[in-house]
């Protein structure tokens, strides 16, 4: 029988070959000896979670909207919101690499206390905006499905998140998993409606990739499309998502993180991007080229698919929705937590905080407010809060003192300077046509 390696005649240890001689000393090296596919796969995830919010019932409502009533018209804006995100998305996710702190953590270190409380107050209003959307679209998707009535489903949305939640408090992996499986949904579900609707026109995608627009009501939702698309939760959440989660003991292992991160979310964000683009598209061949071009409520949508598709791609629709909506309200929760923990440095119990985020979305649902244009609303609220996560986030990056190796080099600074410009300058745009006319 082989007794294995001699020990050490000091130690006691063994020094050649053997269990303890091969145990990989890192948490890094841990993962890479499941094997070369294994190991790559464990490393993916966070930015998966960040993009079921890129998904969430709101782009539901700003995509098929903006798809019955311009066509192809906003092509474009979803491409651009789509690798703004990913730029964004990035950018977070490497804060809490290389300084294992959160955003909003980050912020606190950084600025004084007003601006922190500030930052804080319109955060916690851009998560209410957030659970306004997540809520109302899964409510839709259960009454879809099942014939819930929307309040009771919004009630049973919030149990669902909470249980969701509570895979988090058993390892990040179990509650990456579900989530992704939840995106896998609304990834097959709308790969089903595509291929079922048909009838596209490649010179019309073509066309739509060229920035225009077609009045102030396009202008309106582009605007919701980007507010649906870059998510100010988010924003946040991914620095904490990433900052404990594979801890690097040297410069090798944080530049072997990083360079997962950016194929994590290149590979996340661009299977958000797919689905919207997927959801304009359906809605264009739709309804667009078909003439019903009044068809601005989700709803309405699926009533489309029934009569002129079918009851499958109906069916495929409403279960897209529904695991849109409840994926993304528990990822909404966790990132509300991340935020108030890290500017204020408070937390209080996942359900108490379902419940002080949710009651405006179930007042809505309660007193039968339009629910879709209660979506692009939402979505709109959340483009304004955009540039206080991305300026802060911006800042931040840019110092040396806190990034080491992996500060900002000038062009992506200048770049994303660029990004906050931009989505500004449309905010300012619409309050302007909304006050002006």
């Amino acid at each position: 029988m082989n007794a294995g390696p001699p020990p050490d005649q000091g130690t006691g240890k063994p020094v050649g070959p053997g269990p303890e001689f091969d145990l990989p000393r890192t948490p890094l090296e841990r993962i890479q000896a499941r094997g070369k596919f294994r190991g790559r796969l464990a490393l993916l995830g966070p930015a998966f979670v960040a993009a079921v919010a890129y998904i969430d019932p709101g782009n539901f409502a700003t995509n098929f909207e903006s798809g019955a009533r311009f066509g192809y018209t906003l092509t474009w804006v979803i491409v651009m919101a789509n690798l703004m995100a990913m730029l964004v998305q990035y950018l977070s996710a490497k804060a809490g690499l290389a300084t294992g702190m959160s955003l909003p953590e980050l912020c606190r270190a950084s600025f004084p206390r007003t601006t922190n409380f500030f930052l804080w107050v319109q955060a916690e209003i851009v998560a209410i905006a957030t659970d306004m959307a997540e809520f109302v679209g899964a409510a839709i998707g259960l009454n879809l499905l099942f014939g819930i009535a929307l309040f009771p489903a919004g009630l049973i949305t919030a149990v669902i998140a909470i249980f969701i939640l509570t895979l988090e408090q058993r390892g990040y992996r179990k509650f990456e998993l579900a989530i992704i499986g939840l995106l896998g949904l609304v990834a097959l579900g709308f790969l089903y409606d595509f291929v079922a609707v048909g009838n596209q026109s490649a010179s019309g995608i073509a066309e739509g990739l060229v920035p225009s627009f077609d009045g102030s009501d396009s202008v309106l939702l582009a605007i919701g499309i980007i507010g649906a698309t870059v998510m100010p939760h988010v924003v946040y959440l991914h620095s904490a998502l990433i900052q404990r989660r594979v801890i690097p003991k040297n410069e090798k292992e944080r530049q072997t993180l990083l360079r997962y991160t950016r194929f994590d979310v290149v590979i996340g964000l661009g299977l958000a991007g797919m689905i919207n683009l997927a959801m304009l598209f359906v809605a264009v061949a739709l309804f667009n080229k078909t003439g019903n071009l009044d068809v601005d409520s989700i709803e309405g949508a699926h009533a489309g698919l029934t009569n002129l598709v079918g009851g499958g791609a109906a069916l495929a629709f409403a279960v897209a929705l529904l695991a849109s909506g409840l994926s993304s309200a528990s990822v909404g929760t966790y990132a509300g937590q991340v935020v108030m923990q890290g500017f204020i440095q408070r937390s209080i119990p996942i359900y108490v905080r379902r419940i002080v985020t949710m009651t405006p979305a179930l007042i809505v649902l309660a007193i039968g407010l339009p629910t879709t244009q209660t979506l692009v609303l939402s979505q709109v609220v959340l483009s304004f809060g955009i540039p206080f996560a991305l300026v802060p986030l911006i800042i931040v990056t840019r110092k040396a003192e806190l990034m080491g190796t992996l500060v900002n080099r000038q062009r992506t600074t200048i770049v994303a300077s660029l990004i906050a410009a931009v989505i500004i300058s449309l905010n300012a745009y619409l309050i302007f046509t909304t006050i002006f006319g």
